[in-house]
């Protein structure tokens, strides 16, 4: 039973990954050996890097700016794991390290809207920032990390948190905003 279930309903989905990355490829992402891409969405793949041996579940948004741009928007180290519908959205750049676990539903951006009283927010030019996420970290479920956060090494930043400003190596961080819980270093 085991071979039949195997047949059905890892094959397929294994084949459809190596197809999507071959093509990925050929439209221009930078991506190293044995990923995997379940259904998703990328976009600007020329400014999207991927490193090796990473996971990108169902529902997954790859989002640079859709606007011309010589560089890298989007860069992902190696062997990290993203759970079900992951969005990175990118104007100016985000940079995900390596070993790190994220949770479903996470959402991470690196700009803002202008707004105040007489500005529409939608006729206003994105403020670009960056974000980082160190090496190890785990994001938990249904969290939302915003412009120009850095988060060291080793950091957990818990199921709905907003992340607003940065956190050191071995930070627990959980709220809206995040705060500090502890320091695991």
């Amino acid at each position: 039973m085991a071979i039949i279930e195997r047949i059905l309903f890892k094959v397929p989905v294994g084949f459809v990954s190596r197809l999507k990355v071959l093509l990925y490829k050929f439209l221009g992402i930078s991506i190293g050996k044995r990923n995997r891409f379940e259904s998703g969405r990328c976009r600007r793949l020329s400014q999207i890097e991927i490193g090796n041996y990473n996971a990108f579940s169902h529902g997954y948004q790859l989002w640079p700016e859709d606007s011309f741009f010589e560089g890298k928007r989007i860069k992902v180290g190696d062997k990290n794991y993203f759970n079900r519908n992951l969005m990175v959205d990118a104007c100016g750049y985000i940079e995900i390290g390596s070993y790190n676990m994220f949770g479903p539903d996470v959402y991470i951006t690196d700009s803002n809207h202008k707004f105040g009283a007489g500005i529409s927010p939608s006729n206003e030019p994105m403020q670009k920032g960056k974000v980082r996420i160190g090496d190890y970290c785990w994001i938990g479920a249904k969290a939302i990390i915003l412009k120009d956060v850095e988060l060291g090494n080793h950091c957990v930043v818990a199921a709905g948190a907003v992340v607003t400003k940065s956190f050191g190596p071995g930070s627990v961080v959980a709220g809206v905003p995040a705060k500090l819980i502890k320091t695991t270093e």
